[in-house]
């Protein structure tokens, strides 16, 4: 039995007619296929149930959790009766009735088991399983949910319980591009990436996988595809490196407008004092992507920058106020005003230059790089964020995306 996943997100459930299109897609793929069809809330659908748990000032996670999950509900309920009308036998199922277990982590549960066996059964009276994403049931028997990116990571985790040919990933854009169409036109999709790759793009700013269903993926040797519920074309395959024939030296362009940027001033130039920094942030769940370390001129004091994500802004700022008679530095300074952009290639693991074209396209377009941050397959520099689209754009065209 072959079985394919396939996982809509909320805009292409946000209304009757787009889940009757979907119902529509599911048929002509059944033709082929045992179908699981995973779905996310309608669009805005979880901001309004937040909303409500903001007005009610809901401070248990275990509501806020049972509130949350009830937008999947409706759309997989409204899918099976599209689907049952058009004579698709189609089974709506909950986390909890799969059941899907996690841990006892509210709002960011993560997956334990899923019983693969139960769902195969299914199949003997059903052809399509239509499942509601983001959620589980922990051993305590209580409603949990996965967090951010939590439809992504049922479709995959589902996927790879039952050793599913791929996983299906439907959006309302074709696949995954060379960067933004919205700021270069020219952007092309991309027909294969790596697992590598893809990490790299969705953690430095493209927004079309979360980081934890391409990490899943990949532990599971998974193949996923990228593609749109509004055409009929191939999207974008994600694959192990090992079967891509040609590594493209640079395979995309992300940026993330999500940044700010502290500069501690004047701190001891002392061992110990990095590590109550980022110490402070740990304790404060706060992540910290690049940092850069001054030298220190005089052997007493040094300078120490790293960046956050913009949420986390005033959390931050506090943090480091508070603890300013234990860190004894001179002076603190927080920048939201700043856009992180990234090129990222399996090529440039065996290619030289690609640094130097990147700073030397910068440069060329008058764009001061505040700070650096390299892996294998990734170079990633800080800029002000009013350049960000020049930057964009022109890094681009430099590496013939």
């Amino acid at each position: 039995m072959n079985i394919v996943v396939m996982k809509f997100g909320g805009t292409s459930v946000a209304g009757t007619e787009k889940i009757n299109n979907i119902a529509k897609i599911v048929k002509s793929e059944f033709k082929n296929n045992r179908l699981i069809v995973v779905l996310s809330a309608m669009a805005g659908e979880t901001n309004k149930l937040q909303s409500y748990l903001d007005e009610f000032k809901a401070q248990n996670s275990i509501e806020s959790d049972l509130v949350l999950t009830s937008g999947e509900q409706v759309t997989i309920g409204l899918l099976s009766a599209a689907l049952n009308n058009i004579g698709v036998r189609s089974l709506p199922l909950l986390g909890w009735q799969v059941p899907i277990l996690t841990d006892e982590n509210y709002e960011k549960a993560k997956i334990l088991q899923i019983d693969k066996k139960r769902i195969k059964e299914y199949f003997a009276d059903y052809d399509v399983i239509v499942l509601a994403g983001f959620q589980g049931v922990n051993l305590s028997g209580r409603i949990t949910s996965l967090g951010r990116g939590g439809s992504d990571t049922t479709a995959v985790a589902i996927a790879s319980a039952i050793d599913a040919e791929r996983c299906d990933i439907y959006t309302d854009v074709d696949g995954v591009f060379t960067t933004d169409p919205n700021i270069e036109p020219n952007a092309k999709k991309i027909p294969k990436l790596s697992y590598e790759e893809m990490l790299e793009m969705a953690s430095t700013g493209a927004k079309v996988l979360h980081t934890r269903s391409v990490e899943l993926a990949m532990k599971n040797n998974l193949t996923l595809q990228v593609l749109s519920s509004l055409t009929k074309k191939n999207g974008t395959f994600i694959i192990d490196e090992k079967e891509l024939i040609e590594k493209e030296i640079v395979s995309g362009v992300s940026y993330s407008r999500n940044e700010a940027k502290v500069t501690i001033s004047g701190i001891p130039d002392k061992p110990g004092i990095s590590a109550k920094i980022f110490g402070l942030m740990t304790e404060n769940n706060i992540n910290v992507d690049m940092i850069v370390q001054n030298i220190s001129q005089d052997g007493v004091s040094a300078n120490i920058t790293f960046t956050i994500n913009q949420k986390d802004h005033d959390l931050t700022k506090s943090v480091i106020e508070k603890s300013k008679s234990t860190l004894n530095y001179k002076s603190l300074l927080l920048d939201k005003k700043v856009a992180k952009v990234s090129v990222i290639g399996m090529g440039m693991m065996s290619q030289a230059g690609v640094a130097e074209k990147m700073f030397k396209t910068l440069a060329k377009n008058v764009i001061n790089i505040l700070a650096i941050s390299t892996s294998e397959i990734k170079i990633s520099v800080l800029i002000d964020e009013k350049h960000t689209n020049i930057a964009v754009k022109s890094l681009h065209e430099v590496y013939n995306l």
